[in-house]
Parts: C-alpha cells; sequence; structure tokens
C-alpha cells in the first residue's frame, strides 16, 4: 500500500479497480483548506491519461507490472507467438493486444513482453532496429534538396520516409519509437 503523499512518478497503483502509472504529481496546500495531491495518471491498459486529485492520506494498492525479455518467433493471422529465453515457454498473444507494437520487429528478434498478473497488456519493441530496404526510388543524381525524403518499405512490411541518397538493400537504424530513419548502417 502507498499513500498519496508518497506517490513518485512511474510509480504503478490500482484505483478503482483500473492500473494507472504516474505521469506527474504535485502537492498543493492552499492557503485555505486542506492540502491534496493533484496527479496526471496514465492507464497502462488502454493509454488513456486523466488528472485526478486525492487527499494525501488515501492509501492505494501498489500494482506489479512484469517486464520479460521474449523472442518473438511468428505470426499465425490474429495471435503473435513469443517464446521465453529461459524457460522455453511459448506465449500467444492476441492482435489487438499487439496493435502496431511489432511493425518493426523481425522474426526472432527480442522485446518486452508487459504484463499485470498474467494478462498481457503490452509489446515494447526495443529502441532501435536495424533492417533491410526491400523497396524504394532510385535516387537521382543532383536531387539534393536540404531535408528532402522519399517513401521506402522495409523488410517487415512497414514503409517510413528516408532521405534521397538512400537505396534498395541498404540497411537502415530505425527508431521504432517514432519510425524515423535514423543512418545507414
Amino acid at each position: 500500500m502507498v499513500s498519496a503523499g508518497d506517490f513518485k512518478n512511474g510509480l504503478t497503483v490500482e484505483i478503482e479497480g483500473n492500473i494507472y502509472q504516474i505521469l506527474d504529481f504535485q502537492h498543493v496546500k492552499p492557503g485555505k483548506g486542506a492540502a491534496f495531491v493533484r496527479t496526471k495518471l496514465k492507464n497502462i491498459i488502454n493509454g488513456g491519461v486523466v488528472e485526478k486529485t486525492f487527499r494525501p492520506t488515501e492509501k492505494f494498492e501498489t500494482a506489479h507490472i512484469d517486464r520479460k525479455d521474449m523472442q518473438y518467433l511468428y505470426n499465425d493471422g490474429d495471435l503473435y507467438n513469443f517464446m521465453d529465453m529461459e524457460t522455453f515457454d511459448q506465449l500467444a498473444v492476441n492482435a489487438d493486444v499487439v496493435g502496431d507494437s511489432l511493425k518493426f520487429v523481425k522474426e526472432n528478434e527480442t522485446v518486452k513482453v508487459i504484463s499485470h498478473q498474467g494478462n498481457v497488456f503490452a509489446i515494447e519493441p526495443p529502441i532501435t532496429v536495424e533492417l533491410r530496404v526491400i523497396e524504394t526510388e532510385p535516387g537521382v543524381k543532383g536531387d539534393t534538396a536540404t531535408g528532402a525524403t522519399k517513401p521506402a518499405t522495409v523488410e517487415t512490411g512497414a514503409q517510413i520516409m528516408v532521405p534521397l541518397f538512400v537505396n534498395q538493400d541498404d540497411v537502415l537504424k530505425i527508431d521504432t519509437r517514432s519510425g524515423e530513419y535514423l543512418s545507414r548502417v
């Protein structure tokens, strides 16, 4: 149990049956009346952000979030299959839980599977990945306007915007959080 007066950024708590992560908090002591804690909370299951206020003495159950490294094996229709690297147990996760988080991840790559009480609610890909370009328009010599980009399709099927000098079969480093091209490898 943790009281609202002891909140810290990043702490996960259970409030009204939902799991929230504290993004921001502020102890407020108005000149008149009792002190309170103003918080900005992110629902870790659906991603929604809410603002709530609490009395500093209110107590909440801390929620334990498991982050486990697992290997992404393959996708068969609506199920994405992962393997625990230590026990070799396999886990199938529904496509609606995975969403777009694996669009830059190849099979056999390591990802973080995030769960609460055994229920998987998110997949966290590595921050950067290296992928080969399978299709892009050829760069035209002399067409070097500053910051100009063109679309390219990488080996996972995702499309990103790349500088004009990138060619087919180049290997690129990509930031999975924003989908941005970082550099050629």
